[in-house]
């Protein structure tokens, strides 16, 4: 299938007809337009080497170029590190500053830094270390980087920067509401729905699959909202990780501290709550968290609409409650709880894949245990709660004997796999300890290991 899209790039508008659906901007650059400063290096959305500026009327966003499909820019701006100094060469004021404090050795790696830290210097945005997680340097070290980041914090925003999106037309594979997408899917119930692409573009660099009829999602502005009620959160399926964080660190603070571990920047720019839910990796970071909490997945099929339980929607390894031509259309995240914790654990800190995913969500009153919701990730072929654990808890005090006696109640939930991540007993001593950490933390216990000093 071909198309015509427009867009910006380093400031000229941009239109292209005849191009495959799949193909990534990466790709594009570097083959048809000889912008080559945009590198590839994982081609995956882990190394952040093929890093540029998109901008359009939510703000501006780094995003990995590899894994970004051409009709997800119909209609936006693009920056390149090639475009991120002035037409006359004035450098922009992070490149000054990357020049002045040393940040650049081999220089690989160095035009996704410019970008990440050229968005983010847009925004005003100068947490560093969370914007920086998504670039990989190998050998001049993070410190001349964040020092160079934020000797640029004050500097003005130069006005060749600031970009405005260009008006186009709509766009076949684009829909613009959810309506439009119901009737695509139900038209053709075996294409391929692409939110973010943070999954499905591996599905093309790495996989070399040929999608054939495909839908893009983020055009979809009526799926793109959170409604905020007395008792829960509405969150349509195309909100980015992005967006939802601040609302989870207001409403669950637990969840949005592991939110901020979901991938890098450049991924919870993209990556969508809906896809997340729809793909069903038993390593998703999202379903554990949403399913301690008794959340609710909205689907849609045409006009018809049903709702489920989330923990409902995982049947088994790559099989979820989904018919052809039905797409997640929002998730209902009740707000209270009395404590909602979730442990993320990985190799890596930052963007790494979770060997075990643990959340927690129990109701003590008077020092017993009257309500216990927990489910974990990567413990089984889906998302799980650990119901025979919920059960030995539940109506017991909430103290050290109740772990203990819970602790034999792990294997009858669980029976893990071993791989490169972790082996089968360790991941389930390691969800044994999360509750105990847990229970730790509820009495005051200093438990987290960066924190934690001797």
């Amino acid at each position: 299938m071909a198309m015509t899209l427009s867009f910006h790039l380093n400031g000229d508008r941009v239109d292209l007809t005849s191009v495959a659906p799949t193909t990534t901007l990466l790709d594009w650059l570097r083959a048809e337009r000889r912008l080559t400063g945009t590198k590839e290096g994982c081609n995956e959305g882990d190394c952040g080497a093929c890093t540029v500026m998109v901008t359009d009327d939510s703000g501006v966003r780094a995003l990995n170029a590899c894994i970004l499909f051409l009709p997800q820019l119909h209609g936006k701006s693009v920056r390149t590190v090639e475009g991120i100094a002035a037409p006359d060469g004035t450098l922009h004021p992070v490149q000054k500053a990357m020049v002045d404090h040393h940040g650049s050795q081999c220089g690989f790696c160095t035009p996704g830094f410019i970008a990440s830290m050229a968005a983010a210097h847009a925004r005003g945005d100068t947490d560093h270390d969370t914007i920086l997680a998504g670039n990989l340097c190998r050998c001049t070290g993070y410190a001349p980087i964040v020092k160079a980041a934020k000797a640029a914090e004050r500097a003005t925003v130069p006005d060749w920067i600031r970009d405005k999106a260009p008006e186009v037309a709509a766009l076949a594979i684009a829909p613009e509401t959810s309506d439009d997408l119901a009737e695509w899917y139900a038209a053709h119930p075996e294409g391929t729905l692409i939110a973010g692409a943070t999954d499905v573009g591996l599905w093309v660099t790495k996989q070399l699959r040929d999608l054939t009829d495909v839908a893009f999602l983020n055009r979809c502005g009526d799926l793109q909202g959170i409604e905020d009620t007395d008792d829960a959160l509405r969150v349509g399926a195309g909100v980015t990780m992005a967006a939802l964080l601040p609302v989870l660190d207001r409403v669950h603070p637990g969840y949005g501290a592991m939110v901020r571990r979901y991938g890098s920047e450049q991924v919870r720019q993209a990556a969508t709550i809906g896809g997340n839910i729809a793909n069903g990796s038993p390593i998703g970071d999202n379903p554990p968290a949403l399913i301690a909490l008794g959340a609710t997945l909205h689907l849609r099929r045409g006009t018809e609409r049903r709702e489920m339980p989330l923990e409902d929607f995982f049947l088994d390894y790559g099989k979820q409650d989904r018919a052809k031509g039905e797409f997640v259309e929002a998730v209902t995240i009740p707000k209270k709880a009395q404590r909602l914790a979730c442990y993320k654990l990985s190799k890596r800190f930052d963007q790494d894949i979770s060997a075990v995913l643990g959340c927690f969500n129990l109701t003590v009153m008077d020092g017993v245990v009257t309500k216990a919701r927990i489910a974990f990730g990567g413990m089984a072929g889906i998302p799980k709660r650990a119901t025979h654990v919920e059960a030995a808890l539940t109506g017991q005090p909430f103290n050290g004997a109740a772990l203990d006696r819970a602790a034999q109640e792990w294997a009858k939930d669980y029976s893990p796999m071993s791989d490169m991540r972790a082996s089968a007993d360790y991941r389930l001593a390691a969800a044994k300890n999360m509750l105990r950490r847990y229970w730790l933390e509820g009495q005051g216990t200093a438990t987290q290991v960066r924190e934690v000093r001797a």
